[in-house]
């Protein structure tokens, strides 16, 4: 397999794949990535079922987003009205969205609600079939035929390499019924000290199984935490 990978793709990222071995080593190359091709930000979107109460924070598998930004825009908007996300259970074609374009709308230009003036999207699958889409994002005024191709590729092969290192190894998940509980009530916006109460421990005790949490998701705070654990379906 590392053979056909090597010589029958080409990528400007093969270095650099080729080395990834965790989430920071991805969040750099896509952020890298969005970076060559004149954009700002960079997310990648587990698209889900279209009927699903979808918001974007707990959609988001990686992303340097500015910090608090879907989640201010989760107590607003619901991305599953968003035309974009219609539009990306619609086709499977790459896409590039402009902020003033007419065919967004207006309750759901998420561009808009966001506050950037391009998106562009990349439908990707994981080998498992789950679909995602991996958005760029920024205040440019486009991107030319040859670029968009460009990326579309690097976008394709650098999540390849996440999906299959990173997003489909399921061993760090194993948390204990404990570490399970403890997650449940983070998720319901309970602090360190109230759950120690609720569940009879010491508050370095919880703080000590969030870390854990933490580590075993491969996440670095809460809101990450929370958003993978309800993807993954450790909690609803």
């Amino acid at each position: 397999m590392a053979t056909l990978l090597k010589n029958h793709r080409r990528y400007h990222f093969d270095s650099d794949l080729e080395k990834a071995l965790n989430r920071v080593d991805f969040f750099r190359i896509f952020h890298t990535m969005s970076l060559r091709y004149g954009f700002d930000h960079f997310g990648i979107l587990q698209l889900g079922s279209e009927g699903d109460a979808c918001t974007l924070s707990n959609r988001l598998a990686l992303h340097d987003l500015p910090s608090g930004l879907a989640e201010e825009y989760d107590k607003r908007h619901r991305f599953g009205d968003s035309i974009v996300f219609k539009s990306l259970h619609a086709s499977t074609i790459p896409s590039v969205w402009k902020a003033g374009d007419l065919h967004l709308g207006n309750g759901g230009n998420v561009l808009d609600q966001l506050g950037f003036e391009m998106l562009m999207c990349v439908p990707v699958v994981g080998t498992n079939g789950t679909r995602y889409t991996v958005l760029f994002l920024g205040d440019g005024e486009d991107i030319d035929r040859q670029a968009h191709f460009e990326l579309c590729y690097d976008a394709i092969c650098a999540f390849d390499y996440f999906y299959r290192l990173v997003l489909s190894n399921k061993a760090g998940l194993g948390l204990t019924p404990r570490e399970t509980e403890i997650l449940r009530w983070i998720s319901h916006g309970k602090t360190a000290s109230e759950i120690a109460l609720i569940v009879s421990v010491s508050e370095h005790t919880v703080n000590s199984h969030t870390a854990t949490i933490l580590k075993k998701l491969d996440v670095v705070n809460r809101t990450q935490m929370v958003a993978k654990a309800i993807r993954e379906q450790i909690i609803r």
